[in-house]
């Protein structure tokens, strides 16, 4: 398969901080190698430095999407699959603009769908799948071409375990699928029941449980294993009509041992195979 793997360093407004040195740090495990021993052809692009918004994190956030949607379209007007690499899960929105995409599978400890009127923190990575859903910043998201918010009750939910008190109340109110890795198989096939055409998949590594593997500080226990992630993810990518792929939250302060780069090698081989034997 012909693969554009798109970096995008940056947290929560910073380039290269953080949750931003993941993107290299998997590069640098080896991923391009591995990928390309499997037969893939590989191309590998980097997000700039953007410029002028003083580590602003709003402003530079959805910069990051702009820029990341210009890439992604540019990927598949070139017959590539894009992969995007990156620091925060609002980049999720850029793929979604560039891939013209009509549905979302989020995979994620966290629910992501705070809004500012709902969010004790602020944090605006915790309003990242709400805002690909329309539910807040809607003119900054609207910035980026080609944006459309997708339908709540076309987008999937994978593996939350971690929710704020009115994050379960948003939740409750709309029609998101909501799924474990253990009925990935049922799950998928409710979201091709509701007639999508071009479904973005979403993969934040914290959804794994950190005693088996340690992506970030904010990882909390009771998630599932590398295994399991893989076993959904390939499951779905076999059924569903998967046209992008992002990979966020990867801070390799917290992983000593770099074991986290061979098991996205791993996820990321057998998630293409099982695409390409759809």
């Amino acid at each position: 398969m012909k693969l554009s793997i798109i970096l995008a360093p940056y947290d929560s407004g910073r380039r290269d901080h953080g949750f931003g040195k993941g993107p290299e740090a998997l590069i640098s495990g080896g991923l391009v190698e591995t990928l390309t021993m499997e037969g893939h052809d590989v191309a590998v692009e980097e997000i700039g430095s953007i410029k002028g918004l003083d580590d602003r994190e709003i402003a530079t956030g959805f910069a990051v999407c702009k820029a990341v949607a210009e890439k992604v379209s540019a990927a598949r007007k070139a017959d590539r699959f894009p992969v995007v690499l990156a620091g925060n899960c609002l980049t999720a929105c850029g793929s979604v603009a560039g891939e013209e995409a009509d549905s979302i599978i989020w995979f994620d400890q966290h629910a992501d769908i705070n809004t500012p009127e709902t969010s004790a923190h602020g944090f605006l990575d915790g309003m990242a799948l709400a805002t690909a859903l329309g539910l807040c910043w809607r003119p900054m998201a609207y910035t980026i071409h080609d944006f459309r918010p997708i339908e709540p009750a076309k987008s999937m939910l994978v593996g939350a375990r971690d929710l704020d008190p009115e994050e379960k109340v948003v939740l409750g109110s709309l029609p998101v699928i909501r799924a474990e890795m253990t009925d990935a198989a049922e799950k998928v096939a409710e979201l091709k029941a509701k007639d999508v055409k071009r479904t973005h998949m979403h993969i934040d590594l914290d959804v794994h449980d950190p005693d088996e593997l340690q992506v970030n500080r904010y990882a909390q226990s009771g998630g599932p294993t590398p295994v399991q992630v893989r076993d959904a993810a390939t499951c779905m990518a076999r059924s569903a009509p998967i046209v992008g792929l992002t990979l966020t939250a990867y801070d390799p302060a917290f992983d000593a041992k770099s074991e986290v780069p061979p098991v996205v090698g791993h996820l990321l081989v057998d998630f293409l195979a099982a695409m390409e034997q759809a």
